[in-house]
């Protein structure tokens, strides 16, 4: 990085927006330098990094709940064609458009509810869908939305999971006298937050590992990779009831 100081009025522009939520390094000028997190959200694409193509050429690319464009930057750094960020935050958005005007990239940023994607009218060869569901009253409908209106190839998902970290095996089906297994380690569930959950209103419905996975699938996601830490790749599949439980995943840490 070039140790020059940066231009007053980038440093300016930057402060206007205040607070950020993604720690952007835009022409030497720290978006959050006081992140409690450090360097958010790079020091965690790093660990997944690897899911992506390293080339994105003529593809198009979509990144829902954008926030101030970390991701949107990086699939544009690496040749997508067309990238859109939606967010249903104008502040972020503001954020976000700054940011790619001083990176030099051109990106679209729309405000938008992840329950209006359809209004897009267009598959994306990638979408992100990261750090989303878990804040989302209808988490399962938004699932069901993109699978049917904006997924056209790869997606990168990420939600935080809570409980158990066991994917069990599952039956196809049970008998109503069966109850014991839903107290089983590691059966499908997720749990509601009715109030805050680390000071968050908006943390509503919060899932183990062996729920986030059967939701994926569920809407028609097949799971092609994972990390060790809450994050998918996932491609468009066939929808329909699985009758044979899945084969284990292989996650991988970077």
């Amino acid at each position: 990085m070039d140790d020059a100081a940066p231009a007053p009025d980038i440093e300016q522009r930057v402060r206007d927006l205040d607070p950020w939520f993604h720690n952007l390094d835009l022409a030497g000028v720290r978006t959050a330098p006081d992140h409690f997190l450090g360097d958010y959200p790079n020091f965690k694409w790093q660990r997944f990094r690897h899911l992506v193509p390293e080339r994105l050429d003529g593809l198009s690319v979509l990144d829902i709940g954008c926030n101030a464009g970390f991701y949107s930057l990086e699939m544009k750094r690496r040749g997508a064609e067309r990238v859109v960020g939606i967010d249903s935050d104008p502040r972020y958005l503001a954020q976000a458009r700054l940011a790619a005007e001083i990176a030099g990239l051109e990106i679209e940023f729309v405000q938008m509810s992840v329950y209006d994607v359809g209004a897009l009218q267009e598959r994306f060869d990638f979408v992100i869908f990261m750090g989303v569901l878990y804040h989302l009253r209808h988490p399962l409908l938004a699932l069901d939305l993109l699978y049917e209106t904006v997924v056209g190839g790869d997606m990168l998902f990420q939600s935080m999971l809570r409980g158990s970290a066991a994917v069990p095996e599952v039956a196809a089906d049970y008998p109503f006298e069966e109850t014991a297994i839903f107290e089983r380690e590691g059966y499908p569930r997720m749990v509601f937050v009715e109030q805050n959950y680390s000071g968050d209103p908006t943390n509503w419905w919060i899932p183990n590992r062996a729920g986030m996975e059967a939701m994926l699938r569920s809407s028609g996601f097949c799971i092609v990779g994972a990390t060790d830490d809450e994050v998918y790749l996932c491609r468009r599949g066939e929808r329909g009831f699985m009758v044979e439980p899945p084969p284990p995943i292989e996650t991988s840490r970077a």
